[in-house]
């Protein structure tokens, strides 16, 4: 099996889920498998391994899991994104819209170095708006956004889209 198809066997479809009319894909079963949660680790990491990068950006909450452990792998520092008034020191912060809403971002403000290479990770690539407003957060801290890394994309949403201003360099394990 290829590392998709051990993700896609892996994800739990929850209809209605947050709202009617959403198939949400539930990543959390991966989270009882830790062969498979070291696969997607180095699937995750390997393409970024040789490229300098500085730091990988994890976004709220499920970003954290596997954003870390690439970070690890790389040994470079993790960064948390967090929603508004969540992170306990100064901070810059990125609104942004989303399809149901808006939303706030931010990050503490000594986390991010000029000129660093950052790598933005989430579990899931939708229409981009949430890893667009950390990308938005890198280059306001002088920073370059390297690649974006996901577990899953919804490519009938077009995140890649929203995503291609900031780079070419959009990686995701499982397209549906």
């Amino acid at each position: 099996m290829t590392i998709e198809e051990k993700v896609k066997a892996s994800i739990r479809d929850v209809a209605d889920f947050p709202k009617t009319g959403i198939l949400f894909k539930d990543i959390t079963p991966i989270l009882e498998n830790p062969v498979l949660c070291r696969e997607i680790t180095i699937s995750l990491t390997e393409p970024f391994r040789d490229l300098g990068i500085d730091a990988i950006l994890g976004v709220e909450s499920r970003g954290f899991l596997f954003g870390m452990l690439m970070a690890q792998q790389l040994n470079i520092p993790f960064i948390p994104v967090r929603k508004a008034g969540k992170l306990p020191y100064q901070t810059v912060s990125w609104s942004y819209d989303l399809e149901y809403g808006s939303a706030t971002i931010e990050v503490h403000a000594d986390a991010i170095k000029p000129n660093w290479k950052v790598i933005v990770h989430d579990d899931l690539l939708a229409t981009g708006g949430t890893a667009a407003a950390a990308a938005e957060l890198i280059k306001s801290q002088g920073a370059s956004i390297e690649a974006f890394s996901f577990l899953v994309e919804l490519s009938f949403l077009n995140g890649k889209d929203t995503l291609s201003k900031y780079g070419s360099e959009i990686n995701s394990l499982a397209t549906y």
